[in-house]
């Protein structure tokens, strides 16, 4: 999965984005960015043979339903698209794209909420936030049977390693000083 990667570079300002763009790892995240910037993103990392997976919950613009769904998968075509949204990772599915479902660990009640969405979409994989709680990351993976990466809170080497330790396939972080730690 994500080749390997352990790290998943998050952006969140056009900084970061150039940043990436010049990086070894192929994969990374966008975090909240205006519906004006998304083509010109999409262009550049192709040209730099970069995957980009799309947070659709954070782009500035843009509704959260199927008509933005729609519109992500056939004019952005990210490689993946994160949400919390059920139409919006149903329709990345249809689209062959990664399917990355976000889940909160607010309490036992979201997190079965959660699991009954869970059930419903059958998501690629699912980003568990915050990430720094190792042992439900194992629960996660273990309950659904799908792949967890770990986010959120996530603020030193030790997090990431801890992560990746109790069965987080990778770490997204938006924290450039962390962006070392995983490599392949």
């Amino acid at each position: 999965m994500f080749n390997e990667q352990k790290i998943l570079p998050a952006v969140k300002a056009m900084k970061d984005f150039e940043l990436v763009l010049k990086r070894e790892e192929d994969f990374f995240v966008v975090l909240d960015v205006h519906i004006s910037k998304l083509a010109t993103m999409k262009k550049q990392a192709r040209e730099a043979k970069k995957q980009m997976i799309l947070h659709a919950d954070l782009v500035q613009g843009l509704k959260t339903d199927k008509y933005a769904a729609e519109f992500l998968c056939q004019t952005i075509k990210p490689a993946g698209i994160i949400s919390t949204r059920a139409d919006m990772l149903r329709t990345a599915k249809k689209n062959q794209m990664l399917a990355i479902q976000r889940l909160f660990l607010l309490d036992t009640l979201a997190l079965h909420t959660s699991y009954q969405l869970v059930k419903v979409v059958e998501p690629d994989v699912i980003e568990l936030l915050p990430g720094i709680i190792p042992s439900y990351i194992e629960k996660v993976n273990e309950d659904t049977g799908i792949d967890v990466i770990a986010g959120g809170l996530i603020t030193t080497g030790e997090d990431v390693r801890q992560a990746l330790s109790a069965g987080a396939k990778a770490v997204t972080t938006s924290r450039h000083d962390l962006w070392e730690t995983g490599k392949r």
